[in-house]
């Protein structure tokens, strides 16, 4: 027998929305019981829970200035972004609530365990249930915190916060105080020390001062360690006296450096603008004198010429005065750098000595001038201590206002604050909503069983040739016309359709496991085949538990095992009628101790074939497939074979394993047919219902059914006219 034909390629999984509305619809009794049961909770809660009532009380909290100033200077604060969730813990610490406990009146631990129906707490335990009950935030951007207290009665709420804020109002006024009190201690300890210091400091001023002898009202001039006006003035003087003699002594070396015949022409280069009258008319002089001696030779006159003489002598006498001048100039020269050279010394001598003097004067008077300037920093710093201190004093005759209450007394909202309906009850919806699904989905996914057409194809890869609804019956008693026969007749069509020799005419259904209903679908096709006219024998071959004529109320004595086992009995001894004529049964008989040898022999296969050539179709019943091996025997000499998956009921590794033992043994396993579909609640299914229901309202006439009334079987029902095959 030829296997069916099964896809290798596997689809990809796409989940659609309807997808996610299938599982919805099929859990909605889970979802609609967890959600009724969130929504009751939250009601309950939102009245059972004792009403709660707030105050509130708003505090500006300023940050506790340093330690005292010694010096007096101003500190900037830095901002502390830590500072008030601080203070937050602080002000529900054990310290300030158990001072807020004991000083209530009357203490909380009686009015807090009374309102907790509970005998007296002891400290301790009020301490937790009022710290449970006070919460402390801060108004963003601002130094403002809010102390909230919640209770059940509202004037106990607006007394505990109001206790809360006077506490630590208390408590911050008491740590200024304690901080205050020791920086002022140190700072009279502080000003006592630098008194002592000042007055020994002024005692050794008054002694060096009688010492130096120096005037107290006339030491200002003292006070300069070096007369830097003095010697500044001296520094100048010699530094212009150096210049002087420098440029002088310049000139005189290069004059000096010429010879007596270039001089008189050097002179004027050198001094440039530093030219003597008398010398510039000693030049002209002699120019002119010897012009006139160039003239008077141009003339014609001879040596002896009078005015070639008088030009001589004139020019001789030019000459004479010039070098005269010349050499007055140089002398004038010398002289000059000589003075400068005097002159520089002197200076040079007076400069030193005005270092000296001051140098002197100020090793003199410098441990004077040291006393001074220690008594004058001890007086800064007593008077900057005094000044401290009385302004501590005055600091601390006045309130300390770095706590302020805003909300005196505490604001108490006259509506309960807890439970809120409003919240509790759609929190309550939304959560049973969300668990609900949640939890069907969940569900869902550890649910491995066969859901849909697609699931069983693409995990088994073999077809799905029908669908069975719910709530099936015998059909044979329902009628031809009932919507779940139509079922029946396109699991036949497409059987026939599906195989691959018209000779194939036995037909099996098998499972998984028990209860999957192929019992019912083997008989309910069969039922479908004889009312189309064909001739079909149901065989009970189950022979565990045979239930075919529990279906068709037969005898169940004899039957198939009286056949194989006793061959003095025949087929026709055992084969029963019932009341659709086109169909026959054939009961199991006695239960054999050991069925698969039976059904495995030779005889079982001789009958088979009997029955082959007898009846158009064979239909045989049998056991499940896991569990005992007789469905495996049977399924081997079948023509065809049929799988029944029942919706939602084993999972799919079961189906699976039972598809691969059918494989396995030979069987020609043409398709499955899915059992038990809930065809209004999954809309993967509900075209067939809808189909089946159309069909059923408007029954139409099919040539190829034989419609056949109730009471066909009895003895005034019309003959029909039947195929024979022997």
């Amino acid at each position: 027998m030829d296997a069916v034909t099964t896809t290798t390629e596997t689809p990809d999984v796409k989940l659609h929305f309807l997808d996610y509305w299938r599982v919805i619809r099929l859990r909605k009794s889970l979802i609609l019981t967890v959600f009724l049961l969130c929504v009751i909770s939250s009601a309950f809660l939102t009245y059972w829970l004792p009403k709660q009532y707030s105050s509130v009380v708003g505090l500006e909290v300023q940050k506790d200035a340093p330690e005292i100033n010694v010096v007096g200077a101003q500190q900037n604060q830095s901002w502390d972004p830590y500072y008030l969730a601080t203070q937050f813990k602080i002000i529900t610490s054990w310290s300030i609530l158990c001072q807020v406990i004991t000083n209530m009146n009357p203490p909380l631990t009686h009015e807090l365990a009374f309102l907790a129906q509970e005998n007296d707490w002891s400290l301790d335990d009020t301490y937790k249930a009022l710290y449970r009950k006070v919460a402390v935030n801060q108004t963003r951007g601002t130094s403002l915190i809010e102390i909230t207290v919640k209770n059940p009665r509202a004037e106990l709420a607006a007394q505990i916060a109001n206790k809360i804020a006077d506490t630590y109002k208390e408590y911050r006024l008491n740590l200024w105080k304690n901080t205050h009190t020791a920086g002022l201690g140190a700072l009279e300890m502080e000003l006592s020390t630098n008194y002592t210091a000042l007055t020994n400091s002024m005692a050794d001023l008054d002694k060096e001062r009688a010492d130096l002898q120096i005037p107290e009202m006339n030491d200002a001039g003292l006070n300069t360690t070096i007369d830097t006006e003095t010697i500044r003035a001296y520094e100048v003087r010699r530094i212009e006296a150096k210049a002087d003699y420098t440029d002088h002594s310049n000139i005189l070396a290069k004059l000096q450096a010429f010879g007596t015949n270039v001089l008189p022409d050097a002179i004027p280069t050198i001094l440039r603008g530093q030219m003597d009258q008398e010398l510039v008319i000693f030049v002209g002089r002699l120019a002119q004198a010897e012009d006139g001696l160039t003239e008077a030779v141009k003339q014609g006159f001879g040596p002896g010429n009078p005015q070639v003489i008088a030009a001589e002598e004139k020019l001789v006498q030019a000459k004479r005065d010039y070098q005269n001048k010349i050499a007055g100039i140089m002398g004038g020269f010398e002289a000059l750098v000589a003075h400068d050279k005097e002159f520089l010394d002197s200076i040079t001598a007076d400069e030193d000595k005005a270092k000296a003097d001051s140098n002197e004067k100020a090793q003199k008077y410098r441990p004077y001038f040291t006393l001074k300037r220690q008594v004058e920093e001890d007086t800064r710093i007593y008077e900057d201590l005094k000044r401290r201190e009385v302004g501590e004093k005055v600091e601390a005759a006045q309130p300390n206002q770095n706590v302020v209450v805003i909300h005196d007394p505490a604001r108490t909202d006259p509506r309960p604050v807890s439970p809120k309906p409003m919240i509790i009850i759609p929190c309550g919806v939304f959560l049973g909503l969300l668990v609900g699904i949640g939890l069907a989905f969940f569900i869902e996914y550890l649910d491995t069983s066969v859901k849909t057409i697609d699931d069983v194809e693409r995990s088994l890869q073999a077809p799905v040739l029908g669908v069975i609804p719910q709530n099936v019956g015998n059909i044979m008693d329902e009628g031809p016309e009932s919507p779940h026969a139509e079922a029946y007749r396109v699991l036949r069509t497409n059987l026939l359709f599906s195989r691959k020799d018209e000779n194939w005419n036995t037909i099996t259904v098998l499972s998984g496991g028990a209860g999957e209903g192929k019992t019912t679908t083997l008989f309910n096709m069969a039922v479908v085949f004889a009312q189309n006219g064909e001739r079909v024998l149901v065989v009970d071959s189950d022979l565990r538990r045979p239930s075919v004529h529990r279906m068709l109320k037969a005898n169940n004595t004899t039957g198939l095992t009286d056949v194989l086992l006793n061959r003095q009995i025949t087929l026709d001894q055992v084969i029963q009628k019932t009341k659709l004529p086109t169909l026959d049964y054939l009961p199991s008989g006695k239960l054999p101790s050991s069925s698969m040898s039976i059904l495995g022999s030779a005889r079982m296969k001789e009958t088979v074939q009997e029955l082959k050539r007898r009846y158009d179709y064979v239909f045989f019943d049998s056991p499940p497939l896991l569990g005992v091996s007789d469905a495996s025997v049977l399924a081997s000499q079948m023509d065809m074979v049929l799988q029944v998956i029942q919706y939602r009921r084993y999972p799919q590794p079961m189906t699976l394993r039972a598809k691969q033992m059918i494989q396995k043994v030979g069987g020609n396993l043409m398709g499955l047919v899915l059992n038990n579909i809930n065809m209004s609640q999954d809309e993967n299914y509900y075209y067939y219902s809808g189909y089946y229901e159309y069909e059923y309202r408007t029954p139409k006439s099919d040539p190829t059914v034989v419609h056949l009334p109730e009471d066909a079987g009895s003895a005034e029902a019309p003959k029909v006219e039947i195929k024979k095959k022997y």
